[in-house]
């Protein structure tokens, strides 16, 4: 992990992807957590939104709900449903804007599968706006599914790589 850290960070190893395999089998999830925190935050990689869509897409049907069911925990189904509008998704926009928009309402792998990357980034855009700290509740989630996360490549996983590296000092 050392050639993450400090100095060595711009050089992250052409192994990125397997050495973050053995890191996250190997550390804490909230060391995993943080260090995907910093790399959703960071300058050096797409907006966070950006990367939320290109998780979705790489994402199975079970992910793919967990994600939006985060999305939603983080800013209320109003919000969400103002974003979807009636669109294409007309029912979906009216589910979670049903008993007055506010109650927790889980979507299902149907409604999710329903949605597009581009909506999906769209919606992760919005929940930071609303929310900054949506962030820090999606990294928990992907600290979990350690493998979808090798889809942001090689950049995102030697900052959180990095990151972790710093903790562990």
């Amino acid at each position: 992990m050392e050639q993450y850290s400090g100095a060595g960070a711009g050089r992250a190893s052409h192994d990125v992807e397997q050495d973050f395999d053995n890191i996250a089998q190997n550390s804490p999830q909230e060391d995993l957590r943080d260090g995907l925190s910093q790399a959703f935050r960071s300058d050096q990689t797409p907006p966070f939104s950006n990367m939320v869509g290109q998780l979705f897409n790489q994402a199975d049907t079970n992910q793919r709900t967990g994600m939006l069911n985060q999305l939603l925990g983080s800013v209320g189904p109003s919000v969400l449903a103002s974003v979807l509008g009636g669109g294409a998704l007309g029912g979906l926009g009216g589910l979670l804007n049903r008993g007055g928009g506010e109650q927790q309402v889980q979507l299902t792998p149907d409604q999710v599968d329903q949605l597009s990357p581009q909506q999906v980034e769209e919606l992760a855009a919005h929940a930071e706006r609303e929310n900054p700290g949506v962030i820090d509740r999606m990294s928990s989630f992907y600290a979990q599914n350690p493998t979808l996360v090798k889809a942001l490549g090689g950049a995102a996983l030697a900052i959180a790589l990095g990151h972790m590296s710093q903790r562990r000092r």
